[in-house]
């Protein structure tokens, strides 16, 4: 340890389970003493957190399926986190100053496991984009809808972490028009003006089958969706024959308040996907280890020749983290949502 190092840190805990959606006052702030590495791990300053909607169902509990343990009473949060390694045993194969991202975030001094690191070079020009969820944006682009030259993309959800860069890629792989849905008119202006989206459907200016009737009146071959509910509805209903739907993440019922976050349920026409032939399926990384990689390389790309941009609001300050997370459920923010510490 060097001398520079506080003798104690802050961290965000879950402070009471919310009935509801978590607000303010179901986290707490607390100083705790600054930890120490043992074998095997190592204490990084943390520079960056993102703030992702998973957590409102680890915090609900409902995490049959997901590969993360829920949040009880007490706990640490944690998340995707990017910081610098400042104190390792001398045998770690990590060095202090070595950038990395890890899963504990919510916290301005974590202490990793080694192996539970990822060294991080200069493939992205700025170590925030690790923080960003395009990888699950690519990954059901490219392994379940296969866009093709063409085709009519439609992303729910299109200003949040996901839709703003899912958009972006669908047009860098070929999409002819890509037609998103977000909640404002503000947001539905800068999916237009700085992300090329063709058109907006807007939820609260109506029914979204005759706004996406309206947007694509000869159908859509492409499905990316973060939200299901009504949106995923209208989806099926606007279908071509041999339409493909990757289903990212299912937000109208993991964020409602009658939920507890693990759940979406959602009236479909089987019918539908029958006779035009729709294959719908559900995009987890997990199943897919190989996109990460793949994701990082053509992002860091496409980033520097300016050919894509990674949308996201930064939040200064852990104290402010709290009320970031509230903010994201109510869909204040464009993009990604990250923690500045």
């Amino acid at each position: 340890m060097t001398a520079a190092l506080p003798r104690t840190v802050r961290e965000v805990r879950l402070a009471a389970i919310p009935e509801g959606l978590p607000a303010r006052e179901h986290f707490a702030l607390v100083r705790t003493p600054l930890p120490e590495p043992g074998a095997g791990q190592v204490l990084v300053r943390n520079r960056h957190f993102l703030v992702f909607p998973g957590l409102r169902t680890l915090i609900g509990g409902e995490v049959d399926g997901v590969p993360l343990p829920p949040l009880r009473n007490g706990d640490v949060l944690f998340g995707p986190a990017v910081g610098e390694v400042v104190a390792a045993p001398s045998d770690s194969p990590l060095r202090t100053g070595d950038t990395v991202a890890h899963m504990l975030g919510w916290r301005e001094y974590a202490l990793v496991a080694a192996a539970e690191c990822t060294l991080l070079d200069d493939t992205l020009p700025d170590p925030v984009a690790y923080l960003s969820q395009g990888s699950a944006a690519y990954g059901a682009l490219t392994r379940l809808a296969g866009v093709r030259a063409g085709d009519t993309v439609f992303v729910t959800g299109a200003a949040g972490a996901v839709g703003s860069l899912a958009g972006q890629i669908a047009r860098l792989l070929g999409a002819a028009k890509v037609i998103g849905s977000t909640s404002s008119s503000e947001k539905a202006e800068r999916l237009i003006s700085e992300l090329g989206y063709d058109a907006v459907v807007l939820r609260g200016a109506g029914a979204i089958a005759a706004q996406l009737a309206e947007a694509a009146p000869e159908g859509i071959d492409v499905l990316v969706d973060t939200v299901a509910g009504e949106q995923l509805v209208a989806a099926l209903g606007a279908a071509r024959q041999g339409a493909r739907f990757a289903l990212v993440g299912a937000l109208s019922g993991q964020m409602s308040p009658q939920r507890a976050g693990g759940s979406a349920p959602v009236e479909i026409d089987a019918f539908c996907l029958v006779v035009k032939g729709i294959s719908l399926r559900g995009y987890s990384g997990v199943d897919h280890p190989d996109v990460e990689k793949e994701w990082t390389s053509r992002f860091g790309a496409w980033l520097r020749s300016g050919e894509i941009s990674f949308p996201h609001t930064r939040i200064a300050g852990i104290d402010r983290a709290p009320e970031a997370l509230r903010e994201m459920i109510e869909g204040r923010h464009y993009g990604a949502v990250v923690v500045e510490l």
